[in-house]
């Protein structure tokens, strides 16, 4: 297997040009044959402005695709590839039907069959190729046989997580740190990789090294600290290397760019979502009279207090117990709510909140002070996420899920702020719609799962936190 491991990069490549190169022709044929030369569009083009326009196409494609994840068989689920490659197909297709509307100046339901035809052979070109690639994938490269090491807090959740992609990792052993790092490497040399759950730096570090001369895959769950140093500038001005951390936010230049980029998209998604959004309060209403909106107080940057925007999802007297996350299944959801968390429109009048600049388009979550005080009784780095503005997307509503724990989603939006640039803010934008139908993303926390409303959950969370110190 090991020896085969050169090679996936290039059997990938291979197979994701191949799909691109059939897309990419599929669409040259429909082009020639239903709209260059058949007057659709006006005059014809020249040759080389028939070879543009079939350019453009495939670039748009090779960007969704490597935006959403296409490529990525065995990477993602093999559901998650074909949901990525669906989205990229549909996207494309209508952008170009879009311009080709207006290069032709045609009604929008003018010679729209081609396009049509073209996206029904695209889907069927896609799942089948998504399905024989998967095959192919699994039978050169079977899931990892692997190692877990793990400390102090227990390792059944983290186990659980990577259990979830079978196809690709198998977890057979797991062995306590207190073991000795001689028994901890005699069993490593029996497996392809490991995984370094919460034990201390040092233990760690003589792990990693080892795995390093050995060749082998070495899978580790980053500290805060490591991701601050990932952010890290290489200085060699000296014969001995240095890293420079330093964290100044974001620079004159990228707060002006942010905050005008937040201004036009608020003002465009506020035109564009209007109507729905009078459909949803009037939905709101006639379901049981109360209120439209629901104002919360929550934090952005420099722990600035605002009211945050939203639709009422929940009954009326949802909180009169207190503040509390929503669970799984929760009985103050109303029905109307229920559909609304689940698409996130519940989140739609927060364009305000962005229009007014209490908060930007992309930055973490806003939180509830109070909640947010309870976190950092057992995080006291829970405030470091404070360094930018809150965000109605990021790199936490992306990649995380509602019941993501507080110490993970610390750590996914920490990688934002020490990563930013314009390019990510891009990214994480197109990704968002992506996860707006994944169910698994709205989900609320389970009854064990940490929320602020008692003790149990935050001692939950400290010990969660002091095992991977």
């Amino acid at each position: 297997m090991e020896n085969r491991e050169r090679y996936k990069r290039l059997i990938m490549f291979l197979a994701s040009a191949f799909i691109l190169a059939v897309q990419t022709g599929v669409f040259a044929y429909v082009w020639f044959k239903d709209y260059a030369f058949s007057g659709a569009i006006g005059e014809s083009f020249w040759n080389r402005g028939n070879y543009v326009v079939i350019a453009q196409y495939a670039l748009m494609l090779y960007f969704f695709y490597r935006i959403y994840g296409g490529f990525k068989v065995g990477y993602l689920r093999i559901f998650d590839v074909l949901y990525s490659q669906i989205l990229s197909v549909l996207c494309v297709n209508a952008i170009t039907y879009l311009q080709l509307a207006l290069i032709g100046r045609w009604k929008f339901t003018r010679y729209v069959e081609p396009i049509l035809k073209m996206t029904l052979v695209d889907m069927v070109i896609v799942v089948t190729w998504v399905i024989f690639m998967r095959w192919i994938y699994a039978k050169i490269y079977p899931p990892r046989q692997m190692l877990l090491v793990y400390g102090d807090y227990s390792p059944d959740d983290l186990i659980q997580k990577i259990s979830s992609r079978e196809d690709k990792y198998n977890i057979c052993e797991k062995i306590h740190v207190s073991e000795g790092l001689e028994a901890i490497k005699e069993r490593i040399d029996h497996y392809h990789a490991v995984v370094l759950g919460d034990i201390p730096a040092s233990p760690r570090n003589i792990l990693l090294k080892y795995c390093f001369e050995q060749d082998i895959r070495c899978y580790s769950i980053p500290k805060i600290s490591d991701i601050m140093i990932m952010s890290a500038d290489n200085i060699h001005l000296f014969d001995t290397s240095l890293l420079l951390f330093r964290h100044r936010g974001l620079t004159a230049e990228q707060q002006f760019l942010k905050r005008a980029f937040d201004i036009v998209t608020s003002l465009i998604g506020i035109v564009i979502a209007s109507p729905v959004m009078l459909v949803i309060a009037a939905l709101i209403k006639l379901y049981d009279g109360g209120p439209v909106f629901y104002r919360q107080e929550r934090l952005t940057k420099g722990k600035k207090v605002f009211y945050v925007l939203k639709f009422r999802s929940m009954r009326v007297d949802s909180e009169k117990e207190g503040a509390r996350l929503a669970m799984k299944h929760d009985d103050r959801v109303t029905p109307i709510g229920r559909v609304l968390r689940n698409i996130h429109f519940d989140e739609l009048p927060q364009l305000f909140n962005i229009l007014k600049g209490d908060m930007s388009m992309v930055g973490p979550r806003p939180e509830r002070p109070e909640i947010a005080e309870e976190y950092k009784k057992a995080i006291p780095e829970f405030d470091y996420r404070l360094k930018v503005k809150a965000g109605l997307t990021g790199f936490a509503q992306v990649y995380g899920k509602y019941n993501t724990t507080p110490y993970d989603k610390l750590k996914l939006d920490l990688t934002y702020i020490e990563n930013y640039s314009f390019v990510l803010d891009l990214k994480l934008m197109f990704l968002t719609f992506k996860i707006l139908f994944q169910k698994e993303n709205t989900e609320g926390v389970e009854k064990w799962q940490v929320t602020a409303a008692t003790k149990e959950n935050l001692e939950h969370i400290k010990e969660e936190k002091d095992g991977r110190k």
